[in-house]
């Protein structure tokens, strides 16, 4: 039985349709929705996520029944992001890496975000959206100076399906590993994290701006990071942001 794949012309957003359709009828496990034009695109903590119509990749896809008995919130974004950039690896994009939380960078630029909106369940497991905006064909980013595209890094044209199907079959595939070898997942994860080790500048929620250098991401999701004076400090998604 193939797993449904919904291609939509414009919505507001595939996360809430999916979310929707999940709430109203019984899907397969790993279903996609994909839209050519998002309206309404969301990112992390409500900020939007404009892309040009048709494009780029904006897809939401289902995961039900992810069991949190052995695992935390932050194990499912970690093999999401892996799994965005095992696709990129695959198609030989250089320089590709993962910005705390949840960003996919190329080159030091933004290429995509991913943003995932979890159902808690009586039995303890969580149903998860997995949103995931990536810019594929898109050139001109006037005014977003941080962002870029595929295209703009190979000069090539990618198919937003089958960039879609790569990324569920990369999922899928990586799920399985988290279950049979978790530390392996958060190694890639690591070693692609941008900046890590590198002194960087940070701002935190009240706007003051420091140097640190991150260490690593804890397995709640926090990231670690060693202050001028030598001390350890870590911080909560949307705590600090990191300045370019």
């Amino acid at each position: 039985m193939s797993i449904p794949f919904i291609k939509l012309n414009a919505i507001d957003s595939t996360n809430d349709y999916l979310k929707q359709l999940s709430k109203v009828s019984t899907l397969e496990n790993f279903t996609i929705v994909m839209a050519e034009e998002q309206t309404k695109g969301k990112g992390q903590m409500g900020a939007k996520w404009v892309s040009e119509p048709g494009k780029n990749l904006t897809m939401s896809i289902l995961i039900s029944d992810f069991k949190l008995t052995n695992h935390t919130i932050f194990d499912l974004n970690v093999t999401v992001a892996v799994s965005v950039l095992k696709v990129l690896q695959f198609f030989k994009i250089q320089q590709c890496k993962i910005k705390w939380p949840n960003d996919i960078m190329a080159d030091s630029k933004k290429l995509g975000g991913i943003l995932i909106e979890n159902t808690f369940k009586t039995d303890g497991n969580i149903t998860a959206v997995v949103g995931i905006g990536l810019n594929l064909n898109q050139t001109n980013f006037e005014h977003l100076p941080q962002a870029t595209s595929l295209k703009c890094v190979t000069g090539d044209n990618y198919s937003t399906e089958k960039i879609a199907l790569l990324i569920r079959e990369s999922l899928e595939d990586n799920l399985l590993q988290l279950e049979q070898n978790q530390a392996s997942l958060w190694d890639c994860y690591h070693q692609n994290l941008y900046k890590i080790n590198y002194p960087s500048a940070f701002e935190d929620k009240t706007g003051k701006q420091f140097m640190g250098i991150i260490k690593k991401v804890s397995n709640e999701g926090k990231l670690e990071i060693l202050l001028e004076d030598d001390s350890i400090a870590h911080f909560e998604i949307k705590e600090i942001k990191m300045l370019y």
